[in-house]
């Protein structure tokens, strides 16, 4: 049997504990990575060549390092006992219930986890925290991981995730920055180092980013929401640019070329999505507010608010347009993942634009090339006369309008004639991610409708 140099174990085989750990086993054969989970499935999926999630290039990272240094099991305790290093990269939702119930972090699964790493190690380990925690988590977990009979140390450890998805490999393989957090004290430092010797295999050290422990989780949540912020800026223009005639996308290129601004995050939508951004702002607001930083509270919930005015606007524009009711009419949504290259539909745009159609009583119909599945299960208790379609063409035929809810490219190539003689008249487009030749649909015969852009109609 091999000898590795390192035992690296990661809990929680979701959206970034499996890619980072792929590409941690493909840049470092001489280590040795297990991601374990409870779910059988997941871990099944894992090690087919149908992953459980959709991420561009992730498949061909994976079969670099499966059964030579990277390992997939559910046997949790075995994985802790044998590892040196542990990942946790549980779920942290948004708690449901109790006292922060919609806006804090809902911790207690992270906190089991720290509770199963103690009560199956035999040996010391450095934790690290891959999921996105409140700032000062860390301490809390140090004493739970601490506070046991063993003999057992446990350095607590902050490398939060950067990763879009749909370019997650890209980001893994080349990052901005991996930020690494640890207490300043001697043992903190060690614990420090050896998580920087793990990226500085294929990393170049200026991107490598140390820190103590309270800036790392903070930062995570920081950017995030300076993200989310940006986009929720320009959508908030793009309502103003449809009541004044001019464009959002000559606006956003015009700001965007001011060195100080730059041109990314820009492009106004229906809204964002995601699991992070609306969920870390909320974090980030209820951590202020137990600071007693209402007003700093106030105006990052306003980033998520101005999001929510976007998907109500857009739902609120077509109702109007199409002759005050959308009652029995048929409507494609182009897309329900919230982004392009993934099938995550956590928070996307879609769900909630759908779910305002279906109390509006349309029939809605949902084609995406990668999340389909997920979206019957989104829509599942929501009631009302909804289809699934794999094929764009089929789910525009017989409808009255058809709504961009993601920029997958293979709806900009299109035969949008073949579309336009197959539904109802008057045919409407509404683009919610402003990726379609606007001018040639209107010449086509459709009635367009952009964001923060001045409609094409034919009446």
């Amino acid at each position: 049997m091999k000898s590795f140099e390192k035992k690296v174990l990661c809990i929680g085989a979701g959206y970034v504990g499996g890619p980072t750990m792929a590409m941690i086993a493909a840049k470092c054969p001489q280590y040795e990575v297990t991601v374990v989970d409870i779910d059988e499935r997941r871990i099944a999926a894992w090690q087919s060549d149908t992953l459980p999630i959709y991420e561009p290039g992730l498949l061909d990272v994976v079969k670099i390092a499966r059964g030579r240094n990277l390992f997939f099991s559910t046997d949790i305790d075995e994985g802790i006992r044998h590892a040196d290093i542990i990942f946790v990269s549980v779920n942290t939702p948004t708690k449901t219930f109790g006292d922060g119930a919609g806006r804090a972090a809902d911790l207690q699964y992270w906190e089991k986890t720290a509770r199963n790493i103690v009560a199956a190690a035999e040996s010391d380990k450095i934790i690290v925290e891959k999921s996105t925690l409140p700032v000062r988590t860390a301490k809390a977990m140090g004493r739970i991981l601490n506070a046991n009979d063993k003999g057992i140390r446990f350095e607590v450890v902050s490398n939060p995730e950067f990763l879009a998805e749909g370019t997650a490999v890209a980001d893994l393989e080349n990052p901005d920055r991996v930020l690494i957090g640890s207490r300043e004290t001697e043992p903190g430092l060690a614990a420090r180092k050896e998580i920087v010797d793990i990226y500085a295999n294929w990393v170049p050290a200026a991107r490598i980013i140390t820190s103590n422990v309270w800036s790392a989780e903070l930062s995570k949540l920081v950017a995030n929401a300076f993200l989310a912020q940006r986009i929720s800026s320009i959508n908030s223009i793009s309502a103003l640019c449809e009541k004044t005639k001019a464009n959002v996308a000559e606006v956003a290129h015009a700001i965007g070329m001011d060195s100080r601004i730059g041109p990314k995050f820009l492009n106004a939508s229906v809204g964002f999505g995601g699991s992070c951004f609306k969920k870390d702002i909320l974090n980030l607001v209820y951590i202020c507010e137990n600071y007693g930083l209402y007003e700093v509270a106030q105006y990052w919930e306003n980033v998520v608010r101005i999001n929510e005015y976007q998907e109500q606007r857009f739902v609120r524009t077509m109702v109007r347009v199409m002759f005050n009711t959308v009652a029995d009419k048929r409507i494609a949504l182009f897309g329900f993942a919230f982004k392009k290259d993934t099938g995550d539909t956590r928070e996307s745009p879609a769900i909630h634009v759908a779910k305002h159609l279906l109390a509006e009583r349309a029939r809605v119909v949902v084609t995406d090339p990668q999340a389909l599945d997920n979206a019957k299960k989104d829509l599942a208790g929501a009631g009302g006369n909804v289809e699934y379609h794999e094929d764009p063409y089929e789910a525009a035929r017989g409808a009255h309008a058809i709504a961009v809810c993601t920029e997958w490219q293979q709806y900009v190539h299109l035969d949008y004639r073949r579309i336009f003689d197959s539904m109802e008249k008057p045919a409407f487009i509404f683009d919610g991610r402003n990726i379609l030749n606007h001018k040639e649909l209107y010449e086509t015969g459709f009635s367009v409708f952009p964001i923060g852009r001045t409609a094409l109609k034919h009446f």
